[in-house]
């Protein structure tokens, strides 16, 4: 499903922060990526979601090697991937309501005939009610936020799943939800996941495999060893 061939990326290419790694996820495959804070595995995360461009290394999805990032890769790609941030208020327009959020994607890509389906259909799984789909960002709490940043990862049904640290500010409840919320979107879609975090005991439990991100010298030059 997805293949990082020595990705080197970051955001001075003088110092990268993410040099010559390398990481697998096959289809329907669950894969933790753990480790410390400021690492590179955010950066990482957002190469393979096509979010960010890196300086050297391929990238494949599909079977298909990737030659473009962003606004510059095509529409199949760029929806074949979900992602869901570590801080939702920096992920969220505030100008929109939690409804126009989760249906912010397919508006994007002229689908907008399957806006009031989606919405009605993914509300209730990550447990979001009527009320709260009208609200703003600052009138919900954390919590309900990344419920609404969850289904919109979803709502164009993605193939591959990344949750770049999705629970780090959540509660222990809140994080079960959303745990079971993915998994059962797993289940029924088939999709992979790549799930980036520093809890151990969260991603060996949730993840077929762990992959943990080594710092190997003092320059924090860090490479991924199968763990």
């Amino acid at each position: 499903m997805l293949e990082l061939n020595r990705i080197t990326a970051g955001y001075d290419r003088r110092d990268p922060v993410v040099r010559g790694v390398s990481l697998r996820v096959a289809a329907g495959e669950a894969v933790g990526l753990l480790g410390p804070s400021g690492c590179g595995k955010s950066t990482l995360a957002k190469v393979a979601a096509l979010l960010h461009r890196p300086d050297a290394g391929t990238m494949t999805l599909d079977g298909t090697l990737i030659r473009g990032w962003r606004h510059r890769a095509p529409r199949e790609q760029r929806t074949a991937v979900g992602v869901v941030f570590q801080q939702p208020r920096l992920s969220a327009d505030p100008r929109l309501s939690l409804r126009e959020l989760i249906a912010q994607p397919l508006r994007s890509t002229g689908r907008r005939r399957d806006v009031p389906e989606r919405v009605a259909e993914l509300a209730p799984l990550v447990g979001l009610s009527a009320e709260l789909l009208e609200r703003r960002p600052h009138a919900v709490s954390d919590g309900q936020l990344q419920r609404a940043c969850l289904a919109r990862a979803l709502v164009l049904r993605p193939r591959l799943l990344i949750c770049d640290e999705m629970t780090a500010m959540l509660d222990a409840s809140t994080t079960a939800a959303l745990v079971a919320v993915v998994e059962r979107y797993r289940a029924e879609s088939g999709a992979a996941l790549l799930a980036v975090g520093h809890d151990r005991v969260l991603l060996e439990r949730w993840c077929d495999r762990t992959v943990r991100w080594d710092e190997r010298d003092t320059e924090k030059t860090p490479a991924a060893a199968a763990g």
